[in-house]
């Protein structure tokens, strides 16, 4: 059964169970025809995070996917991906799902700051007094 999309405040929440699950990003790549699921994970990468990534794989596709998509894709980013361990958390998956880094940066490039709202201009929009 597939249910309609419901973005909340920019992160994409689905009902499982009477419980809401949120997932960090939420993409359709047309080449691949399939969903991408993407996580982000401050710090390093846990064994725990490859069972949640798989859970919300398992949701999509049976939720969203259409009968002619490709499996949805999970990705898993973190500040500290460890190889061996993701190796290990992985394995014995079926879907398809891959760990790697990211790196935050604390300055945006001049050209950028003043296209981007601050973070109080975020806050007033999130909480409705914009």
């Amino acid at each position: 059964m597939r249910n309609s999309a419901e973005p909340v405040r920019g992160i994409y929440r689905k009902e499982v169970a009477l419980s809401d699950f949120y997932v960090d990003l939420l993409f359709y790549h047309l080449k691949l025809r399939c969903y991408v699921v993407i996580d982000l994970k401050r710090g390093d990468f846990k064994p725990e995070y490859a069972g949640k990534m798989n859970f919300y794989c398992s949701v999509v596709d049976d939720r969203l996917r259409h009968e002619s998509d490709r499996p949805t894709i999970g990705l898993i980013l973190c500040q500290q991906p460890n190889r061996v361990l993701a190796e290990y958390a992985l394995r014995g998956m079926d879907k398809p799902i891959g760990v790697s880094s990211f790196e935050l940066t604390r300055a945006l490039p001049e050209s950028l700051e003043s296209s981007l709202p601050t973070i109080e201009e975020i806050e007033r929009e999130l909480e409705g007094d914009a």
